[in-house]
């Protein structure tokens, strides 16, 4: 019996905050072990300016302030990073009314503070191995592959219908979804399009785990297809009119992004377009609460972050693309589209 894609009863926002609320207290806990509230306790500082004052790592440093800023504890203006009235009265050691003995007690007690605090010096996690490791050497296990499409069909589902509802792929007739995991969005495209065709676009057990899983009983298997392509040692296809990455620019550092972008523009036709579907940071990269827990779970697992709407058009525009445009998409995506002149 085929599974049609609906939209759910009510939007996933809850559920997005209740997970990425696990980073809040750790992330408190190790920007106080670090000595960054102290740091900036006789004025702000750049990241620049504090990551070299107390030897940490740039990029993790960055990540991690954008979320104890949403957490109100910092505050990020004119480029500086400063105290809040909050973390001047409650987390400097020595303030009347201190909690630190307070955290010091608890932070132990999750692993998390461990694996950010070392993340802040050295910009490496302690993590045995990373999720972006396979995707980087071109080999996934079978089974792990299976509960990877499981895990990310999970939280895209709600995602992977609205882009579809949105309109944003009006037009499109041949779809290729890039590291397309479990194929939910090109499914889900093709419910919504009845002309338009998809092929996603995987590692090879990733492509098998997408069609024994969801493509067989999708109702589209006619117009929705797998290929085996290493998106990072292999050709590309041709012969698209639109390229779709779904949470593959977050798992990347800026070097490969521009790369990416390069390679789907030089695949692309004249009149082609490129679709990011992403959860974006905001401009002044302090927030908002939920998108910054999501960098630093890409912090933990990947080599890259949430980008801010600002930074995606760079990647594409270097690449030669134009005419960049946002449209939200749900809760927390937005789908980020530009053309190939």
């Amino acid at each position: 019996m085929s599974v049609y894609y609906e939209a759910p009863p009510v939007d996933d926002r809850a559920i997005w905050d209740l997970w990425l609320s696990i980073h809040y207290f750790p992330a408190a806990t190790a920007v106080q072990e670090a000595g960054i509230f102290e740091a900036l306790e006789d004025g702000p500082l750049s990241l620049d300016a504090l990551s070299e004052k107390l030897s940490l790592n740039p990029k993790a440093l960055g990540v991690v302030m954008s979320l104890v800023s949403a957490l109100g504890l910092v505050t990020r203006r004119d480029g500086e990073w400063r105290l809040t009235p909050h973390s001047r009265t409650y987390l400097l050691g020595d303030a009347a009314y201190s909690w630190s003995p307070l955290f010091d007690v608890y932070k132990n007690s999750s692993p998390l503070h461990g694996e950010l605090l070392s993340l802040l010096k050295t910009g490496e996690t302690p993590r045995p191995d990373k999720p972006s490791d396979g995707w980087e050497a071109g080999k996934v296990p079978p089974d792990a592959a299976r509960s990877i499409a499981k895990f990310m069909h999970s939280h895209s589902l709600p995602a992977a219908v609205a882009a579809a509802r949105s309109g944003v792929f009006a037009g499109v007739k041949k779809f290729l979804d890039v590291g397309g995991g479990s194929g939910v969005f090109a499914i889900a495209a093709a419910q919504r399009n009845p002309d338009l065709k998809a092929t996603i676009m995987d590692l090879d057990t990733m492509c098998d785990a997408a069609q024994e899983l969801f493509i067989a009983n999708s109702g589209v298997k006619d117009r929705v297809d797998t290929m085996a392509v290493d998106m990072f040692r292999e050709d590309w296809p041709t012969g698209y009119d639109a390229l779709f990455f779904s949470n593959i620019f977050h798992d990347w550092d800026e070097e490969i992004n521009a790369r990416l972008s390069k390679k789907a523009f030089d695949v692309l036709p004249t009149g082609g377009r490129i679709f990011l579907h992403e959860i974006l940071m905001n401009d002044n990269e302090d927030g908002p609460l939920t998108p910054a827990s999501f960098s630093v779970l890409m912090l933990r697992g990947t080599k890259g972050k949430q980008y801010t709407l600002r930074e995606l058009t760079r990647f594409l525009e270097g690449a030669g693309f134009r005419n960049v445009s946002v449209v939200q998409t749900s809760p927390y995506y937005s789908v980020v589209s530009a053309e190939k002149p």
